[in-house]
This record gives structure tokens, C-alpha cells and sequence, in this order.
């Protein structure tokens, strides 16, 4: 397909922040709040995981990684880095894990496209969610936009950034939305179940692992087959913003869903799965401007059980 921007290079991720839990038993402590499996993570590998409220709705997003047997980071929306850092401060106890907000002295880069990977050489992590080191940095393979390899570069502050062309950071939010894979961020909060949002295809929910809060409806959703509700990939004519709600056509008096990310005129949306069935998609109100469905790079299951 046709890129409607320049994918290729390094863009800085401000938009992104670093929670740093460290101590013996800093990844035991998330693996009890978080919807992924810390404990059995190791440091060649990067997890997708959300915090749940008891009710079973994500309060924030994570991508998290082991730096070693003591220390984990987890990037979020910046957004939402200081209520959420506040939140798990209250559940450590006696916990042998200390929190901090590590933003001011992590750099995070997202970098994509050819020259990213010839700057990585044999360091590019060959699978999704794979975590190699290179030149002091971490380096993580985010899931692809459009066809377009994508990495997530992050270092403390005093490591020397890649010499890459520069992406607009309009061009990586959008890969972001391209790629499928949705961060909670402060105009979402509380409002999806995993599910709703794909993480458990994308690999962001273990069903294995012990309880954490919200687990026991966010199990239910899976097993029962309530999950009525997915998100998707749009294009518009006008720009979107997250939170926006979305109207079907033939259901004018109730949303259909919400926008989830947004960048430029594309959008993830969480929507019922009954309204793909006929009828058009709108922003705002069901008269608002029209939405049309765009490919997602994953299969999503749209039979509500």
C-alpha cells in the first residue's frame, strides 16, 4: 500500500513514558497486578500487558521488559504516568519492589523502515515483542505498520542516539494506529475490557497466570464468549481524536463505539460487533462524517458468541 507518510528512520517518543520497578521481587509484584506474565519473562523478550481495575477495565497500558533478574521498565502514555505509578504505589506493601517515574532519564525512540534495520544489523530482533541490546540501548520489535518494520529504541539519557533520518512524529503516531495495537491513554481510561481492544491476540493477556485485579472478569469475557465488542482499523475525511464516539447508521440515539487512538484521519475503534453487519460508520454523531473499514495486520474473530 501507499504510505501516506515517510516511514523510515527515528522519531522521538514524547508522547511515552518510563515506570522503573526495581528489587527481588520487582517482576513478582507485577506479575500480580498486570495481565501478562512478568515472572516468567526473560531479558530477551518484551511483553504487552494492561492494569486492570477490579471491574476488569484497563486503566493503562504497558509495553515492559526485564533490564535484569531486579529491574523491570514498562513504557506507558505519559498521560497516564502519574495516576498509574500513584495506583500501583499503594498496592507494593511490603513488597520488595521499589517504583519511580524513570522518564526523565530514559530516552525512547521508535524506529522503522530500512534504515533501522541496516543500523541494527544482526541486533534486530527477528520476532515481535523480541528484545535485543545494541550500542547501549534497548532494542525491541514492535509490531509492523503497513508492511513497515518497527522498533522500539530505548537507552538512559547519556547513550548517544542513532544517526537516522527523522520521522515526523505525525508519521509514527499513525504507525501506531496501523499497526493494531491500541494504548490506554487519559481519554480512555476505564472504559475496555483487554478483549475489547485485541490484547489477548496480540499477546498482551496470559490465562494461565495467577489472578490480578479485574482477572476474574476479564477470564469470564473469554471463556463464557461475551466478547461482544472488538476493535477495529478506519479511515475518515476528518481528523479523529480518542474518546470521540461513533454512530451507526440505523442506531442514531446510541453510540456504536469509541475511538480508541487516533492519528491524522485513521483510527482504531472500539465498536459492537453488531454494527459491522450493515449500514455506515460515523464520528461524532450518525449523521457525522463517514468512517470506512481499513485492513487490520491481524485477524480479529467478529462472531459476538
Amino acid at each position: 500500500m501507499t504510505l501516506p507518510f515517510t516511514l523510515d528512520g527515528a522519531a522521538p517518543l514524547a508522547h511515552w513514558g518510563v515506570i522503573r520497578a526495581q528489587g527481588t521481587e520487582a517482576a513478582a509484584f507485577l506479575h500480580g497486578q498486570l495481565t501478562n506474565d512478568f515472572e516468567r519473562l526473560d531479558t530477551a523478550q518484551a511483553r504487552l500487558a494492561g492494569y486492570c481495575s477490579a471491574k476488569g477495565r484497563l486503566l493503562a497500558s504497558f509495553i515492559g521488559w526485564k533490564r535484569s533478574a531486579d529491574e523491570v521498565l514498562l513504557t506507558c502514555s505519559a498521560d497516564l504516568l502519574a495516576p498509574t505509578l500513584k495506583r500501583l504505589l499503594m498496592f507494593v506493601l511490603r513488597a520488595k519492589c521499589k517504583l519511580s517515574d524513570a522518564s526523565g532519564s530514559w530516552r525512547l525512540l521508535g524506529l522503522a523502515g530500512a534504515s533501522a534495520t541496516a543500523y541494527l544489523g544482526t541486533a534486530a530482533p527477528s520476532a515481535v515483542w523480541g528484545k535485543t541490546e545494541h550500542a547501549g540501548a534497548e532494542i525491541i520489535r514492535l509490531p509492523d505498520a503497513a508492511g513497515v518494520i518497527r522498533y522500539l529504541w530505548a537507552a538512559p539519557t547519556d547513550v548517544a542516539p542513532p544517526a537516522l533520518p527523522a520521522i515526523e512524529a505525525s508519521a509514527w503516531r499513525w504507525s501506531e494506529v496501523a499497526s493494531g495495537v491500541v494504548t490506554v491513554e487519559a481519554a480512555t481510561v476505564d472504559q475496555f475490557v483487554p478483549q475489547m481492544l485485541n490484547y489477548e491476540l496480540l499477546g498482551g493477556v496470559d490465562f494461565q497466570k495467577g489472578c490480578y485485579p479485574g482477572q476474574e472478569i476479564v477470564a469470564r469475557s473469554q471463556y463464557r464468549g461475551t466478547i461482544k465488542r472488538r476493535t477495529f482499523l478506519f479511515n475518515g475525511d476528518v481528523p479523529a481524536s480518542a474518546g470521540q464516539e461513533v454512530f451507526h447508521s440505523g442506531d442514531p440515539a446510541q453510540p456504536a463505539g469509541l475511538v480508541a487512538n487516533a492519528a491524522g484521519t485513521s483510527s482504531l475503534i472500539e465498536l459492537k460487533l453488531s454494527a459491522l453487519a450493515g449500514g455506515s460508520l460515523h464520528l461524532g454523531a450518525a449523521d457525522g462524517p463517514r468512517l470506512l473499514q481499513a485492513e487490520l495486520p491481524y485477524a480479529v474473530p467478529t462472531d459476538a458468541g
